[in-house]
Order: C-alpha cells, then structure tokens, then sequence
C-alpha cells in the first residue's frame, strides 16, 4: 500500500456541453504525503475547483484513479466513498457554512457524532482543537456572534474533528481582510503540521503560496509545479 495520503494518477475529467465535451483534466497526477502542505495555484478557469471535487470525492473522475491512504476511491459506490469522504478527507471553503443554529462547539461535534463518536468524547475534542485555535471563550456562541474570522476558525476545526487524512481548502481565507486571513491562515498551517494531515491549499495569493511545502499549477489539464 502507499505511503500517500492522497494520489491522483492520470486524472481526467470532461464537462459534456451543448456544444460538445469540454476537456478540462487531461490526466493529472499528484502525490500528498501526510504532514506535507501543498498550494495549489491556477487561474479561473483551469480546473481547480474540479480537481478539489475529485481529490474530495465530490465527483468522479472520467479516467484515472483517486487514491485515498493507498486505495482507489474513485470507482467505489457512494455509500463507501460518502464513508471515505466524512472518515478521511476534510474541507475548508472561502465561506465558512456554518450551521446557524449551531454554536461553535456544536458545529465541530456534529460531524464527529455522525461519525460515531461519543458525545462527550466529540465534545471533548471540539473544545480541544477549538482553543486551539483560540476560541476557548466562544464555543458556545452561535455563528452570528462571531467575527468573519473566528467563524473560518470554527470552519477548520470542524474540517479537522474526524482526525482527517488529508485536508482540502479552497480559498480558505479569500473572504477575510489582510490581517485576519494572515493570523488565521497561520492557525491553520500549524494546526495542520501538528496533526500531520496532507493538506492541497488553493490560494491566489503568492505570499501564503510561498510559506508552503510546495506549489503546483495547472497547466492544459495536468497538475505541474511552480518552481
């Protein structure tokens, strides 16, 4: 079995339009190994929100294989990749998508109890990666009662309440201001590095690109790397 948290191996994904198939992955490939922060920057329109999608099961590849800690995922039937998905892979958007009428705690234990964990056990470490990141004194305010950032924190800890493989962030702090983004984007690098996740990072900025392990682009479909 791999190493890898996540492999893609020759990726391809094709949009079917009126106008006919529209190639947008033409065999990508891309190697996570866990503890390892990749970014991932590309232009509007090249395929990065697919190739989150299929990194995070969220759709299935026309071609090639989608490896989670060794195993191919990308042809199994839902209920097992749903499985995968909630076990293994966490997510982070630009917009935090909270749950409203959830405080914050409830928020990170949510997806724990899904998972089948106990409730007090859940609890326990939603308060713990909840002060983690600096929210010891707010987990029981509900969404509206935070800051935009402290609600992106919440966002992150509930990616990382099933003790994820690998953690998938799309524009993670693209909706906050400068000095927030950067005190929460430091969170995040080192709540990630702690726990040793694969993390796939999408950002425009060059200067949090820049404090990463590496850099890839994507370049006429297929994955390559930023020197």
């Amino acid at each position: 079995m791999s190493d890898a948290a996540l492999e893609l191996r020759g990726v391809r994904r094709v949009f079917r339009t009126e106008a006919g198939e529209l190639p947008i992955l033409r065999g990508a490939d891309l190697l996570l190994v866990p503890g390892e922060i990749v970014a991932l920057v590309a232009p509007s329109g090249s395929g990065k929100s697919t190739l989150l999608h299929l990194a995070g099961l969220l759709e299935r590849p026309d071609g090639g294989k989608v490896l989670v800690r060794g195993r191919d995922a990308g042809t199994l039937p839902d209920r097992e990749r749903t499985a995968i998905r909630r076990d293994s892979i966490g997510f982070v958007y630009q917009f935090h998508h909270l749950l409203g009428e959830f405080s914050a705690l409830e928020n990170v234990v949510l997806p724990q109890m899904i998972a089948g964990v106990p409730k007090r056990a859940a609890q326990q470490r939603a308060r713990k990666l909840l002060a983690s990141f600096g929210l010891a004194q707010r987990v029981d305010h509900l969404p509206g009662k935070l800051s935009g950032g402290e609600q992106q924190r919440v966002a992150i800890a509930r990616a990382l309440a099933n003790a994820p493989a690998v953690l998938l962030a799309d524009e993670p702090t693209g909706n906050l201001d400068v000095a927030t983004a950067e005190g929460v984007f430091a969170e995040l690098l080192a709540t990630v590095r702690t726990h040793g996740v694969a993390a796939l990072i999408a950002t425009h900025n060059p200067d949090l690109a820049a404090r990463m392990d590496r850099t890839v682009t994507l370049r006429e479909g297929r994955v390559v790397p930023v020197p």
